[in-house]
């Protein structure tokens, strides 16, 4: 019997990755990463240098189709298979990433007349520039008691489509003008292989307030926080908003030679990242809270009805999971904020042991701080390094650690910054069970829990729960590669729902982490005070953070 198979590509901060999987039973053939050419944009445009200002990230769209034309025809020459066998793709992504693009579909960086400009390019998610337009929304949304604001824990963030498109219209209103539609990434590449852009049900409700039934927020409510965006739902976000697992086309013949894949190969509609490594880890019921882990976290949860939930990226009917309501919540930085210690702060003597050892910086810290006892270190770090997504949406807080002494090693700040982003975890995770959600179980997968043990271990110890892993190296790109196994049925040889793709695609490691109880009973410590100060600095008691912030850019601004 001929085996099928499915492509899933993730979209990630700083590369894509293509896996091939055998639809039978999961198993990876064959992966492949692209990394992206022009990385992370957040100092100087491409071509004219233009300086960007603080707060700012953006990325190439060319990036995503090179890794379209490089990792895809990648997976199957390694794997050997014919490609006609590949019945389905889909594709995740970082969201919210968003373009504008012209009547044809095109960015408009790609518009002579326009690609000095930086509201011409990609906003990547982590774009925070927008925080001031993010903070009127909250405010007027709050003022007019509008429905949706309860679905996003009370506040939408300066990183998702409304902040960012009215960044736009204040900053560049040629731009804004000029703009046919702005879009999520995940569907302009979905469009790239298609010739048709759709949107997504799990980017527009997650990331652009919209609903099932009530669609995007109302012209009163846009026009109320600007005349000009009164119709931007109507017009910028027009189109229609398809489930996940829908087939959103096929794949046109100038495209599959290019990528190496068979014309007319289903492709299905985009999805987000995180939300894509629910099913991959088995997880189509309530009560088992799922981490992303990269360089943020995602943290993903199913639930019977929809419930208002402190500090929340938002709730979703079938965002996540058919016949649930998906929650999110995140924390903005977690794998960055390991990667700036290694990068920015730690003393060369550190690289220089590490490499006599045969190591990379990281596994030598976390060789070290495996030897420090819980609490060991006498310090507290709030993990605040690109704001708080979750539960105090607040991207004008920044991070901090206390205890220092002259004493201090290196590998005490790496083990307080590890204890910190679980930390966050935890806040998040109670925001879950305030709100009347269960929590019984937490599934972690991404680059971090494949990498550090000792994180998981400081997880499951801060959780006091029980952490089992995702036995894939790439959980969101193995999900995306079921949806595209829907998109194309079992007529075809794939599946006709996520549940049954599950049930026989998805993967998890028989080792798990259990929490040490000693470990708990000082955690419980340490987070009574990592709480203490979270709320000082988070919640107006002292917004010592955002005048230094402030003071920062006045002085770059000379």
């Amino acid at each position: 019997m001929t085996q099928k198979y499915a492509i899933g590509v993730d979209f990630g901060t700083e590369s894509g990755r293509a896996v091939l999987v055998r639809l039978s039973d999961g198993t990876e053939a064959a992966e492949h990463v692209t990394p992206y050419r022009h990385h992370v944009i957040d100092e100087r445009l491409p071509e004219t240098g233009l300086k960007l200002e603080h707060d700012w990230a953006l990325q190439h769209p060319r990036d995503y189709i090179e890794v379209l034309e490089r990792s895809v025809p990648a997976v199957v020459r390694a794997s050997g298979i014919d490609p006609a066998e590949v019945i389905g793709l889909g594709i995740d992504f970082t969201a919210c990433t968003m373009l504008p693009v012209d009547k044809a579909g095109r960015p408009l960086c790609f518009d002579p007349a326009f690609q000095a400009n930086p509201h011409s390019w990609v906003k990547l998610w982590k774009h925070h520039a927008a925080q001031a337009e993010a903070d009127r929304i909250n405010e007027i949304a709050a003022a007019r008691g509008e429905r949706f604001l309860a679905r996003y824990g009370g506040k939408l963030s300066s990183e998702w489509m409304l902040a960012k498109a009215w960044q736009i219209l204040n900053e560049a209103p040629d731009i804004y003008d000029a703009a046919d539609q702005f879009v999520e990434a995940a569907d302009w590449t979905v469009a790239q292989m298609t010739g048709v852009i759709v949107r997504n049900s799990c980017s527009a409700g997650y990331k652009a307030a919209w609903h099932r039934q009530e669609g995007y927020p109302s012209r009163e409510f846009l026009g109320a926080l600007d005349p000009r965006l009164a119709d931007m739902a109507a017009t910028k976000l027009r189109g229609d908003v398809l489930p996940l697992g829908t087939k959103a086309g096929e794949l046109t013949p100038d495209m599959a030679a290019r990528m190496g894949l068979a014309a007319g190969t289903a492709i299905a509609v985009g999805n987000v990242d995180a939300h894509a490594a629910v099913p991959a880890v088995g997880v189509v019921t309530p009560g088992r809270l799922v981490m992303t882990m990269g360089t943020s976290v995602c943290h993903m949860l199913l639930g019977a009805e929809e419930k208002p939930i402190e500090g929340l990226c938002g709730v979703v009917e079938d965002g996540i999971v058919p016949g649930y309501y998906g929650y999110e919540a995140g924390q903005a930085a977690v794998g960055d904020i390991f990667a700036w210690y290694v990068d920015e702060a730690v003393p060369a003597y550190v690289a220089e042991a590490a490499r006599d050892e045969g190591l990379n910086v990281h596994e030598w810290l976390e060789k070290r701080a495996s030897g420090l006892k819980a609490g060991e270190s006498g310090l507290l770090a709030l993990d605040w390094w690109n704001g708080n997504r979750s539960v105090l949406a607040d991207a004008n807080l920044t991070g901090t650690i206390l205890g220092l002494t002259l004493l201090t090693k290196p590998q005490e700040v790496y083990r307080a910054l590890l204890e910190a982003t679980a930390f966050g975890t935890r806040k998040i995770i109670e925001a879950f069970l305030r709100g009347g959600l269960a929590v019984d179980e937490l599934y972690a997968c991404g680059g971090l829990p494949q990498k550090n043990r000792l994180l998981m271990q400081i997880y499951a110890d801060v959780t006091n729960r029980e952490i089992k892993v995702a036995a894939s190296k790439q959980t969101t790109a193995l999900g995306a590669a079921m949806f595209g196994a829907v998109a194309a049925g079992a007529a075809k040889g794939g599946y006709d729902g996520i549940v049954d793709a599950a049930a026989a695609m998805a993967r998890v490691r028989e080792e798990t982490f259990r929490p040490i109880p000693a470990n708990v009973a000082v955690y419980d410590k340490l987070y009574a005070e990592y709480m203490l100060l979270h709320d000082y600095f988070g919640r107006g008691a002292n917004d010592v953070m955002k005048r230094l912030k402030a003071i920062k850019e006045e002085a770059g601004s000379r």
